[in-house]
């Protein structure tokens, strides 16, 4: 983990080349009021120079490097750190109307306009020869500065699937790397479907048509390997300017379509990203939020803060950074709605909660021009402060009070969900479900693996995200953990929609649940094998013997099904649960049935099933639960919740987890206009206040209220 001050970071990317002078100010005059605001407001660090390569390089080889020196001395003078950043994102003009063939292509021979941002071929040798000089040019002049802590190395990568000519020669040469000879690949792929069996490498087909779910598969899995790559060989750069102590890392958008984050971030020093949500009724709770509602770049909801957060942890299982999220309205001139007050307060902590080591807003000034215009930051567009830097300026105080409290914390987690990037991948072009209009859903994936982390969430129970490689990887590349290892950090292991995966991972998950572990298994889960092959076998394949049951038969529902307890079953269901979008014809070989559905035709079917397997326990999901339903399964697998909160009101959340010192950490929410109180569990200390809550003493939240406390 990259070595970081031991207190929270706060503060916001600052532009101050975007600010206009206001009145009869000078612009010396402006910087100096900025910093000066920042400095009472607590902030410690600030992000700069990721977005102006055409200040940093106005015209071709002609350097202007001194504007940013008065932005890091007064930064430093009062003691805020800096993020510098590489502007690689966004070329000037001249390097486009130079090198006109660096353009990206979004489709073979259709050039992306220019005009916005990331519209290049960031992998052709034009481009990487003039990126580096600026980049060289920049971290030289300022890594010896005292102010600078870290860089981020581009911003917000695999925006676009690049169809470049060299890119797709590097994908052909890629592939008979892999492969070997064109018969090995006609054989892995089953080309010999629809006559697509190649008979010279130089027979592979541009994928602009491609309809062959593995090339796809292999496709997606190439261009996120370009990003990495792009990402690496930037941070190898900076490395060789930067001091020991600085880290290096990137902005990450975690929907983008060519970021693989686990593999992005091996290079890198510490993960870094962007949870941007909506605010206002967005974040009542009990959650008004429909069942499937589409979760973007922007999520609605509570849990979807909180599982973004758990998503950002995944990708190094360690504590991240957060190098961009609301300061005001966020989005477009349509789409206005600053947060309530309390709210950043509130957000803030739930993302330190799940283990952030920073929260940097975006950004400090409302913009007056550019495609950003109404995309608020701390200040409006008067620039004097008003209510978000009121309410941001008490944050950055409780971070001073609490901020070594949490800074590196170590999130809880009753239970562990694996994901699985690939299969996204994969469900994106061939979803297996559909939406309401019957057309296909690209955002099947989460469609299925969703529900079960609401459901988690609704439960008052906290989640741990692990991407499957990193509990094992096929390939031996990363050094997975053991059966064993895995029973210990995660006794609970659901897996839905693992649709890709390897034999050996299928092998390892039955390991685990005979090694004790409780292996809960989603719909679609081991049905295809590493290249999106269906297996032979009934599925789950390889993890028939461990469930106790099988099928080969499966039904998109096109409405809710009812679903009742089982005879006997330990899982008590309330009364509207349902099972939504799928169903798996189970076959129950050695299993004890826990749910069935109460339908005519799907009732002949098990929903829910259980197996005793070794040590262990593999329960089978055979559908994608309901909230009543994926409420009622978190419950079950994990009868009592890590944070020992007991039963909480319907708009109160506890997150906790364990401090670098040993101390156990307590962070209440209460997400409701309506005051609420709840008893503490144990006797704690208020890290804001300082005042003692006995055990069993009610806990007062007020509205849109977060409490912070240790014991």
């Amino acid at each position: 983990m990259a070595d970081l001050p031991a207190r929270v970071l706060f503060g916001a990317a600052y532009y101050h080349e975007y600010r206009p002078p206001y009145g009869s100010e000078q612009p010396d005059e402006r910087l100096k009021t900025d910093l000066d605001l920042m400095a009472d407001a607590h902030v410690t660090v600030i992000r700069v120079g990721e977005s102006v390569w055409s200040t940093w390089e106005p015209e071709n080889d002609v350097f202007d490097l001194d504007w940013l020196q008065p932005v890091l001395d007064g930064a430093h003078e009062r003691g805020i750190s800096v993020i510098l950043g590489t502007p690689t994102y966004a070329v000037p003009p001249w390097l486009a109307r130079q090198y006109p063939e660096i353009t990206g292509e979004r489709r073979t021979g259709e050039r992306i306009g220019w005009g916005a941002r990331q519209e290049v071929d960031f992998t052709h040798p034009a481009f990487r020869f003039h990126a580096e000089r600026v980049i060289r040019q920049i971290v030289a002049r300022y890594a010896g500065h005292p102010a600078v802590i870290g860089f981020q190395v581009d911003n917000e990568p695999g925006n676009e699937l690049l169809h470049n000519h060299g890119v797709f020669q590097r994908f052909v040469d890629h592939l008979r790397e892999q492969y070997g000879d064109v018969e090995t690949l006609n054989r892995e792929w089953g080309l010999v479907y629809w006559s697509h069996r190649l008979s010279t490498w130089a027979d592979l087909w541009t994928p602009d048509g491609n309809v062959q779910p593995q090339y796809d598969v292999a496709w997606r899995a190439f261009q996120a390997r370009q990003v990495t790559e792009f990402i690496s060989w930037q941070a190898d750069i900076v490395r060789e300017y930067a001091r020991p102590e600085q880290f290096v890392t990137t902005c990450i958008s975690y929907t983008r379509p060519a970021v693989e984050d686990d593999e992005l971030t091996d290079r890198l020093d510490i993960a870094a990203g962007n949870p941007y949500y909506g605010m206002q009724d967005s974040l009542l709770l009990p959650d008004p939020t429909p069942d499937g509602h589409e979760q973007k770049w922007q999520t609605t909801g509570v849990w979807a803060l909180y599982q973004t957060a758990d998503w950002m942890f995944s990708s190094r299982q360690e504590p991240f950074l957060v190098t961009e999220t609301n300061a005001g309205s966020i989005g477009f001139p349509w789409d206005n709605r600053p947060a309530y007050d309390g709210q950043w307060r509130q957000a803030a902590w739930a993302l330190v909660a799940r283990g952030a080591r920073m929260i940097e807003y975006w950004h400090w000034h409302t913009l007056h021009f550019g495609a950003e215009t109404y995309w608020g930051g701390i200040l409006p567009h008067t620039g004097r402060p008003g209510r978000a830097y009121a309410e941001l300026a008490r944050l950055g105080a409780e971070f001073d009070t609490a901020g070594p409290l949490v800074a590196g914390l170590e999130p809880d987690a009753d239970i562990t969900m694996v994901y699985s990037t690939p299969s996204k991948w994969l469900m994106q072009k061939y979803p297996p479900l559909a939406g309401p209009d019957g057309a296909p859903d690209p955002t099947a994936y989460h469609r299925i693996f969703d529900p079960f982390y609401r459901g988690a969430f609704d439960a008052d129970r906290q989640v741990r995200v692990v991407h499957a490689r990193r509990l094992h990887d096929p390939s031996g590349e990363r050094e997975g953990l053991t059966p064993e290892e895995a029973v210990r950090r995660h006794p609970v292991l659901v897996v839905p929609a693992l649709y890709i995966a390897a034999d050996s991972t299928l092998d390892w998950l039955a390991a685990y649940a005979h090694a004790g572990g409780h292996l809960v298994l989603g719909p679609r889960t081991g049905y295809a094998d590493h290249e999106a092959r269906a297996r032979a076998e009934a599925a789950p394949g390889r993890l028939t013997e461990a469930a106790g049951v099988s099928y080969d038969e499966f039904s998109n529902l096109v409405r809710d099904v009812p679903v009742r307890t089982a005879p006997d079953s330990p899982l008590r269901l309330p009364r509207n649960a349902t099972a939504t979008r799928w169903a798996d014809g189970l076959t129950v070989t050695d299993a004890d049935v826990l749910v069935t559905y109460d339908h005519p035709h799907f009732g002949r079917w098990p929903a829910v099933t259980t197996h005793r397997h070794g040590e262990g326990r593999v329960t089978y999901v055979g559908t994608v639960p309901g909230r009543d339903l994926a409420r009622a399964l978190a419950e079950w697998l994990t009868p009592s919740a890590r944070h020992a909160w007991g039963s909480l009101p319907a708009s109160v959340t506890a997150t906790t987890g364990t401090s670098p010192d040993g101390r156990r950490v307590h962070i209440v929410h209460n997400w409701g206009w309506e005051p609420v109180g709840v008893p503490a569990p144990v006797d704690l200390s208020d890290a804001l206040t300082g005042a003692s809550v006995p055990a069993g003493a009610a806990l007062d939240l007020g509205p849109w209220d977060v409490r912070v406390l240790h014991s």
